[in-house]
This record gives C-alpha cells, sequence and structure tokens, in this order.
C-alpha cells in the first residue's frame, strides 16, 4: 500500500467528519442532509481534480475503499460527536489535516500525468480546497477561500515544497510527510497568529 493511497484514505475520512461538523451547525439538519454534505465534502476534491486531468473512471468510482473511507468518518461522528467537538475548535483540526494530505496527492497525481510543474501545483490545491468549496456552498457558509484566513495559499505552499523536494530526488514517502507537515504548520501558526491574506483592491 502506498503512501499516496495512505494519505488520500485518511484525507477522506477527515474530510467526512469536517463535512459532518459543517453539516451540524445548520438547525434541524436531517441525517440524509448531513450525510449528503459528509459524502461530497470528501469526495469533492478528488472528483474536480480528476474531472480536469481528464482521468476517469473518477478515484471513488474506480476504488470503492474511497466511498467506505467517507462513511467511516460519517459513523465516527455519529458516535463520538461530543468528544470530536472539544477539539474541532482548535486550530480547525480536521480541516487543516484534510487540506494537507489532500495537497500532497493531488500534487502527486498530476504529476503522474505529465503536466506542467505549476499546474500540478494548482491541482494539489484544487484537491485540497474544492471539497471544503462545495461544502460550504451547501451549508450556505462563506466560502473558505474567501475568508481572510490562510488557507489556500498553505495548500499552494505545501505543493511547491513538494515539487522542489521532488525535483531534488527526495525519496517519496518523506517528501509526502514534510510537505504535509509543511501546510499543517502554517495553518497552525496562521490560525494563532491571526496570519491573513490582504485584500485584492484595484489601482
Amino acid at each position: 500500500m502506498s503512501i499516496q493511497y495512505i494519505f488520500e484514505i485518511f484525507g477522506t475520512v477527515v474530510f467526512a467528519i469536517s463535512g459532518i461538523i459543517a453539516a451540524n451547525k445548520g438547525a434541524g439538519q436531517n441525517w440524509f442532509g448531513a450525510v449528503f454534505v459528509g459524502l461530497v465534502t470528501a469526495i469533492g476534491g478528488g472528483s474536480v481534480r480528476d474531472i480536469l486531468l481528464d482521468s476517469y473512471p473518477l478515484v471513488w468510482i474506480e476504488d470503492i475503499n474511497f466511498i467506505y473511507a467517507a462513511f467511516f468518518g460519517i459513523i465516527i461522528m455519529h458516535f463520538f460527536y461530543r468528544p470530536i467537538m472539544k477539539y474541532k475548535n482548535k486550530f480547525s483540526l480536521f480541516d487543516t489535516l484534510g487540506i494537507a494530505l489532500f495537497t500532497v496527492v493531488g500534487t502527486e497525481k498530476a504529476l503522474e500525468f505529465n503536466v506542467h510543474w505549476l499546474i500540478a501545483a494548482i491541482m494539489g490545491m484544487f484537491t485540497a480546497v474544492m471539497g471544503g468549496v462545495i461544502r460550504d456552498t451547501l451549508s450556505q457558509e462563506l466560502l473558505v477561500i474567501f475568508r481572510k484566513e490562510v488557507y489556500a495559499t498553505a495548500c499552494l505552499a505545501g505543493a511547491f515544497l513538494y515539487l522542489i523536494l521532488n525535483h531534488f530526488e527526495v525519496e517519496r514517502t518523506w517528501n509526502f510527510i514534510i510537505s504535509a507537515l509543511f501546510i499543517i504548520i502554517i495553518r497552525i501558526l496562521a490560525l494563532k497568529y491571526h496570519w491573513s491574506i490582504p485584500k485584492y483592491k484595484t489601482l
């Protein structure tokens, strides 16, 4: 089992958890609605990536384990909702883990299609953030990429680090781990010290 596969499976689990957390913010959210948001959050980013890369069948259609992983995350939230919610706000734990794992997976998969390195970095970012974008749209929240906090930028930084280490032929497993930790550290520091992206202003 490759490090890429492990990262993508685990990322699917934590993004499903993230989706359920977002769904439960809505008053009176029913079971189907919550499960739907959790599932779409888990597989949304990878689906967008595969469509853009013309990679068919989509990863979760080709491998049923990704659907199992998403439902595993949903079931975890059902039975361990209270203890998980204690840590939910601390550095946005599950979202941070999800984007870190999916960024490096998406960048790696794009490289397998021999795209330009800049496109690979963008694919890594899309894999990480599009699930959250879909989640926020369904939950009627301000889209995560429109918030002031450092989010997609951290993904791009991690993708670029992955590409640099890959260029220097750093061992693949170590590259995955280092790049993912780099994204997690950026996000933790950004949330702790309230780093934000400057507003876009026209001249």
